[in-house]
């Protein structure tokens, strides 16, 4: 059973699951498709967990050494990725469930991948730790999010906006979720930024 904070984040992204991907098509033309495919190019081989799997945007970036397991919070959001998966022809798991309470198995994956997921996790640094449960010792994980900008006079601003996405749908803008790995324990963590630095992605292991 999830709590409160993320039944409501189920709520706000069961509501715009039909509008998602319209939203974001000149961000994931311009931008966002070739980002996906430089975060599955980290992705090692081997059982791999992708939090968050939305509307199914990564699934054309899976390679066949990958067997993937997707998870997300939002019922609406996996019946598109359930649909696109079936589209690109994609042998994936899909199921639903809160990344908070992750219901697998200690040290069961190689890898753990999500795309600007934890800037919708009520608790991030919570969601990290069950990541790094379910990881093996060797595991890895990789992901891609949008940030809180290190100038300070931006990042007061996005911090003074954040309830606007927050409310819409459920997104933070001012989070670093870079701190946010190192937080949940991950000893290595590797950033690589984009976008001037408000996009980033980030190499966690150990």
């Amino acid at each position: 059973m999830v709590g409160e904070a993320s039944e409501l984040t189920r709520r706000r992204y069961d509501r715009i699951a039909p509008v998602y991907d319209a939203l974001e098509w000149v961000m994931e033309l311009v931008f966002f498709r070739r980002w996906r495919r430089q975060l599955w190019d980290q992705v090692p081989a081997g059982r791999v967990l992708e939090v968050g799997v939305g509307t199914g945007k990564n699934l054309e970036h899976l390679r066949d050494e990958h067997q993937v397991v997707g998870i997300d919070l939002s019922p609406n959001m996996l019946a598109r990725a359930h649909r696109r998966a079936q589209e690109l022809g994609v042998a994936v798991e899909l199921r639903e469930a809160d990344a908070e309470d992750l219901p697998f198995d200690d040290a069961s994956f190689d890898a753990v991948v999500a795309s600007f997921v934890f800037c919708s996790v009520p608790d991030p640094v919570l969601g990290l730790r069950e990541v790094r449960r379910v990881l093996k010792p060797t595991g890895k994980l990789v992901l891609l999010e949008h940030v809180v900008s290190p100038n300070p006079v931006l990042a007061k601003l996005m911090n003074w906006l954040d309830f606007l996405p927050l409310h819409i749908w459920g997104a933070h803008i001012d989070r670093d979720t870079a701190a946010n790995v190192r937080a949940a324990g991950f000893p290595n963590v590797r950033v690589e930024a984009r976008a001037a630095r408000l996009v980033v992605l980030v190499d966690a292991s150990g």
